[in-house]
């Protein structure tokens, strides 16, 4: 790919030091995919789909880069595995999670990837960060902005604003 998109991310983490996995995610992203355009807050979340684990640290991540959308992805799982992010159960917990919420416009259905994120609509543990930094930013299925997803979401799990301790 020669022209730069920028990649909308979603860092999460619920076991270790959460913070750090996710200073540490930074730093590895912005050495294999490019600089980081847009960064939100971080945000303390309850676990979705599985409830019963700890809870997580999200943030988002507007990141410009020029690799293609699977490279980002193998650069996304590679990051996750250093971290120590073991695959073990559906939505279990995890050291690291470092998702492709949207890449630029790109519609992308393959067997390792889809972008949008499929379940991006769904979720306010992604939405709010994301709304932070790209309200709005339309999803290109959708054709609706990132606030309104938010405002329409029925995900009512809380997300707060996370106060280092």
């Amino acid at each position: 790919m020669s022209e730069s998109v920028v990649a909308w991310l979603l860092l999460g983490s619920n076991l270790g030091d959460r913070a750090a996995l996710l200073r540490q995610a930074q730093t590895a992203l912005v050495a294999a995919a490019g600089p980081i355009v847009a960064e939100s807050g971080i945000y303390e979340t309850a676990a979705w789909g599985r409830e019963d684990q700890p809870a997580f640290l999200n943030q988002a991540l507007g990141v410009r880069t020029r690799l293609a959308a699977a490279d980002l992805l193998t650069v996304c799982l590679a990051i996750e595995q250093a971290a120590g992010r073991e695959r073990r159960e559906h939505w279990g917990s995890r050291t690291l999670d470092v998702d492709i919420l949207l890449f630029g416009e790109e519609i992308i259905a393959t067997p390792t990837l889809t972008a949008p994120h499929p379940r991006l609509a769904e979720r306010r543990f992604a939405l709010v960060p994301l709304a932070e930094i790209a309200s709005a930013l339309v999803h290109p299925q959708l054709d609706t902005t990132i606030n309104e997803l938010l405002a329409r979401c029925p995900d009512v799990l809380p997300v707060r604003p996370w106060l280092r301790p």
